[in-house]
């Protein structure tokens, strides 16, 4: 078991190493492409990593160890790079003095640690699946909102609340393409009746999109995932006493 996990954790930092730094390196130094591709890239790549966490370790404490290995090795490296030429010209980090990417995975590996510490080490494993559905919403949503936004975005959505410009070209997107992501894992990996997994994505995705419009200085990368595990549970019981 102890092997299987170590094994697991080898495979999962040689998918980050080749998917989050290898590839959107890559994707940067192709001029023709949008320089936000990579960080959406990124972004989708870390949220399909849920997948491996929950499948491939023995117990929900292993996952949990797995992901923070990424965190020891990678946070002391980004924040060495980040005065290179090399950190500024090929990494996707928004920020001009350094540090977005490092915030950024320290949200991520949190949101990942507490969703598989809820929904699979308190609630156990027949509910640990929404800790997939939660991460799918965001990792496409987001990337979605972003790329369309920024590629055809016309009409600017304006409050005080509101950080940076977000269009509702880019929301429309957000919701869509979380609805998708939802229904999809709730019905082939959670395999979940259409019925339960369409509800799922209708009341999710509006939410979702609500609160990435809202979120401030990267939290949408903590608050669209707990809000979406926060809805399904509730739904998905709901919709059982109800017989479905």
């Amino acid at each position: 078991m102890i092997l299987n996990d170590l094994l697991a954790t080898a495979i999962l930092l040689a998918y980050y190493l080749v998917f989050l730094f290898i590839v959107p390196v890559l994707i940067k130094s192709w001029r023709k492409l949008p320089g936000e591709l990579a960080r959406k890239f990124q972004h989708v790549a870390f949220s399909l990593s849920i997948f491996m966490l929950l499948e491939h370790y023995s117990s929900w404490v292993a996952a949990i160890l797995g992901v923070s290995v990424l965190i020891v090795l990678a946070y002391p490296a980004l924040y060495l790079m980040e005065k290179t030429s090399f950190y500024k010209k090929f990494l996707a980090d928004r920020s001009t003095q350094g540090g977005e990417m490092r915030r950024q995975m320290l949200y991520i590996c949190a949101t990942f640690a507490m969703l598989i510490f809820f929904y699979w080490g308190v609630l156990g494993t027949r509910w640990y699946y929404i800790a997939a559905v939660a991460v799918m919403a965001w990792g496409f949503g987001d990337a979605a909102a972003a790329l369309v936004g920024k590629a055809f975005g016309r009409h600017r959505i304006l409050h005080r609340l509101i950080e940076r410009t977000k269009t509702l070209e880019g929301t429309t997107a957000m919701i869509v393409f979380a609805a998708l992501a939802v229904f999809l894992t709730m019905f082939f990996y959670a395999a979940q009746p259409w019925y339960t997994s369409l509800v799922v994505a209708l009341v999710v995705a509006p939410v979702v999109g609500v609160v990435e419009l809202f979120s401030r200085r990267g939290f949408d990368t903590l608050t669209v995932p707990l809000t979406a595990a926060t809805l399904t549970l509730p739904l998905v019981y709901l919709i059982s006493l109800l017989g479905g």
